[in-house]
Order: C-alpha cells, then structure tokens, then sequence
C-alpha cells in the first residue's frame, strides 16, 4: 500500500504565508526521505489559513525544492478553470519535472459563490464537469486532432486523477478508466459505497488497465495519545470555524476543546473528521488497519494539519514508521 501526504500550506494564527509555503517545501523534502509516494497540494481560495490558492505556482515552487517525489494537485477545482489553461500549467510543469507530476480534478468549487464569481467562471461550469476533462485530456494526449493545442502539454501524457466525496466522481472514474481519490479525509459518509461502486463499473482504458483507489485519511501522531489528541483540536478548531461562519488562520491546540466547540457543532466535526488516526505509533497503526481492512486501498494520502511545524514533520515521520511495518 503506498502512501503520500496532501498539504493545504496551512497557515497558523503566528505565522505568515511566506512562512507556510517555506513549512510545505520543508515538509516535501522531509516526506520525500521518508519515502512519500507523491506530496499534493490542494486548490482553495479566500481563506487566510490557506496559502495553496495558487496551486501549480506551489506545485512548481516544491517540485524545484525536491528531487524524487512526486508533486501535484489534490486538486484543481476544474470548474474555476478553463482545461486549456490547465493543460497547458501542468504540461509545463510536466516538462519542467518530468515523470513527478500528477494533476487531481474536482468538481467543487473550493470556495464560497461570491468569491466563485470572483473567479469570473460561469455559475453552472460545475455541470460541465465531465464534457472538460474529456476536453483537458485530449490537450495532454498524443492524438489531438482539434485546430487548438496545449503546448506545453501536448503528448506529455500528465496523470490525471479524479477526485471527489460522492458516487459521481467513482462513476466518472470508473467510465473514463481513470485513478480515483476519495477525500474521506474531511467526507467520509459516502466512502464505501463510492469505491464499490468505482471498482465495479471501472473500464480499462489507455490510462489504466485495472482500478486504482486513493483513499483520504486524517492522521495526528506523537508519543501519547493524549499528546496527539491535543494537536488533534486545531483542525477541530478549524472544522468547526468554518461552520460558525468565521474562517481563519489555524489556530493553537487546546486541551478543553470539548468546552470551546457548541455541542452540535462539534458532532458534525467530529464525523467529517471520523476516517482519521490519532494517538500513539500504535493507535495509529491500529487505527490505519482497522479503517482500510475492508476497502483494501492501493494508496492512502495522509492529511496531518497541525499546528507546530515540528509537531507535524513529527507525526508524518511516526506515520511512515507504521505503514513501513504494515
């Protein structure tokens, strides 16, 4: 089973974005020799406690900071963007490292309607979804008949990805015989039956010859469990911000967190956050195998938001420790 790491640049209530960014080089380099499949980064925007809005300028930054592992998007919210300019991003990138980057598309804007608009996409380029990978993947292949053409990206041949938190991403997956990632990390309730299904109809196609299944899984690892729960509260604190209405910087841990968070809003943070492993070295081994026995994933991408840089080298350092004696 491999494993990768996905890195929001998060940004702490003391640190910069400059800061963060130099924290996420500082991280890839650190999984890459711990033995990191890939290191992705993922598209969000008007949010202050995340520094990754510009995703393939940072995909670029840390791909030029790494040697080996493998860079990419976990993802670009394609519906911001028209697939040429896409293409073209990340067949540079692709020229520019070759054989490291990996480019996830999701359906979902990553953001709020106003800053959608923002964005200057048209309301309904969600339901097009479907109709522009079809379109960014002809711009990457060798076999683009049209009259417009990606270069670069042309013949670069870009790993693309679906990823998604419902059965529509699994079924376009599966017809488009693409890799599937479910982010299970922060929406697990339909993980099951997304990857079921995604096996189940999957179609060999000149991308991939059988199923491949990614699946999302938060991880909070230290020496104790008590420890690991306490770096666990600044995600939590996270989660439960976004939900008030009140998006920020991540803020520190806290060890009353259960007094801090309403009750009904900390139910609902608790579920996102329920396909996740917190504790010690042995929880969390524990943990990993109890959550994927039954979905037998071929690749886990771990999400470990914490707050102390170290903290976090640290539990991404424990977790390699574990899926090594896996």
């Amino acid at each position: 089973m491999k494993y990768s790491v996905l890195d929001l640049a998060p940004v702490p209530e003391n640190c910069t974005p400059a800061e963060a960014l130099k924290h996420s080089v500082d991280l890839a380099q650190h999984a890459e020799a711990l033995g990191y499949t890939r290191f992705w980064l993922a598209e969000h925007h008007n949010m202050a406690g995340i520094a990754s809005a510009a995703t393939a300028v940072v995909i670029g930054h840390v791909a030029g900071q790494t040697k080996s592992i493998r860079v990419g998007a976990g993802g670009i919210m394609l519906p911001n963007h028209a697939p040429l300019q896409v293409a073209e991003a990340f067949g540079t990138l692709e020229t520019l490292y070759p054989g490291r980057i990996d480019l996830g598309l999701g359906r979902a804007p990553g953001t709020d309607g106003a800053t959608a608009q923002a964005l200057r996409r048209y309301s309904r380029a969600a339901d097009s979804f479907p109709e522009d990978v079809v379109e960014l993947l002809g711009y990457l292949g060798d076999d683009n008949e049209g009259v417009v053409h990606a270069w670069p990206g042309e013949g670069t041949h870009v790993p693309v990805w679906i990823l998604g938190s419902s059965l529509f991403g699994a079924q376009l997956a599966a017809y488009l015989g693409l890799p599937y990632g479910f982010a299970s990390h922060f929406a697990p309730d339909y993980l099951h039956q997304a990857v079921r299904t995604y096996r189940e109809q999957f179609r060999p196609s000149q991308w991939l010859d059988q199923p491949y299944v990614q699946i999302g899984m938060g991880v909070f690892a230290a020496d104790t469990d008590e420890e690991a729960r306490f770096l666990r509260s600044s995600m939590q604190q996270t989660f439960a911000n976004l939900r008030l209405g009140r998006p920020g910087k991540m803020q520190p841990p806290v060890h009353n967190i259960e007094e801090l968070i309403p009750k009904s809003i900390m139910a609902g943070v608790n579920q996102a956050l329920a396909c996740s492993a917190t504790g010690s070295r042995d929880t969390v081994r524990s943990e990993i195998l109890r959550l994927t026995a039954e979905l037998q994933p071929d690749e886990i991408i771990f999400a470990s938001q914490i707050y102390d840089h170290e903290a976090r080298k640290y539990s991404y350092t424990l977790t390699a420790e574990v899926m090594e004696s896996l």
